[in-house]
């Protein structure tokens, strides 16, 4: 029943905002407030419902380690798309014509600041946290891999290919940055700044989706197995083996914190025992 309570309400104020943030058309300053806005009443709602249901404080999202935390993560999410970018570039497959649309970037950070807060609280705070308790960190890193994956799959120009790249480079590393750090900020940190190095500063298309020009005038062109095609970087090999490289980085640290938890086994019937 708190899968539920905790699913829908931050479902719920997290289509709300977002519907609000699209609403705006890409309009500069009222994306970015509209953004933040969105994201800090999907954090509110959270801990709200997260109170209410488990009767605790809601130490994933505590404030008080919010700005380092965020910040590690934002620079593994640069890092990260660094090299996939990089590496699309020495196969000629990404090209710089020149400065793109700093109003466009503005833009583009707001509404990728709600996006990466909404789906880390509803896929890694509330789907991947609470299965966790049950089966056990690998079971659970998988199955919301791939509800995370695939939930990208009615994007424009989604393949089975694309939603399968998500479900390795972001859901199942996602998941392992919340399971090395057992907070939020990390994983939020990288998806935001996954998302906005991929629009915001290289103008290349995140999961299908339209956007308006980043800081630079980049373009893609070539086989798609290395641009990842209309659907964007995120459906490139490079991505997914960037994915995995940092998904091992983050289960080693888990390990080594001792944070992977192991599948809850069923008490047996007393009778049972007792015979």
């Amino acid at each position: 029943m708190r899968f539920l309570k905790q699913f829908l309400l931050v479902a719920v104020v997290s289509f709300v905002g977002a519907t609000g943030v699209q609403a705006l058309g890409w309009n500069a300053p009222l994306t970015l407030v509209a953004g933040v806005v969105a994201a800090a009443l999907a954090l509110a709602a959270y801990a709200w419902v997260v109170r209410k249901t488990e009767r605790r404080e809601p130490t994933e999202v505590s404030l008080k380690i919010a700005a380092g935390a965020l910040g590690r993560g934002v620079l593994v999410g640069l890092a990260m798309f660094g090299a996939v970018i990089l590496n699309i570039t020495f196969l000629g497959g990404y090209e710089v014509r020149g400065w793109g649309s700093v109003s466009g970037m503005i833009a583009i950070f707001g509404f990728m600041v709600a996006v990466a807060v909404t789906e880390e609280l509803m896929y890694r705070g509330v789907v991947f946290r609470i299965v966790e308790e049950h089966l056990g960190t690998w079971l659970s890193l998988v199955l919301s891999g791939l509800v995370f994956g695939f939930a990208h799959i009615f994007n424009p120009n989604a393949t089975v290919w694309s939603s399968l790249a998500i479900a390795i480079e972001a859901g199942l590393m996602l998941g392992a940055a919340y399971v090395a750090t057992r907070n939020l900020w990390v994983p939020i940190g990288v998806h935001f700044a996954w998302n906005f190095a991929q629009g915001g500063i290289f103008s290349t298309s995140v999961s299908g989706q339209d956007a308006p020009q980043g800081l630079l005038d980049g373009v893609t062109s070539g086989p798609a197995l290395v641009t990842g095609g209309n659907f964007g970087p995120e459906a490139s090999v490079y991505s997914v083996l960037a994915g995995l490289v940092v998904t091992a980085a983050f289960l080693w640290l888990a390990k080594r914190r001792g944070n992977i938890m192991p599948r809850r086994r069923r008490t047996a019937p007393a009778a049972t025992v007792a015979a």
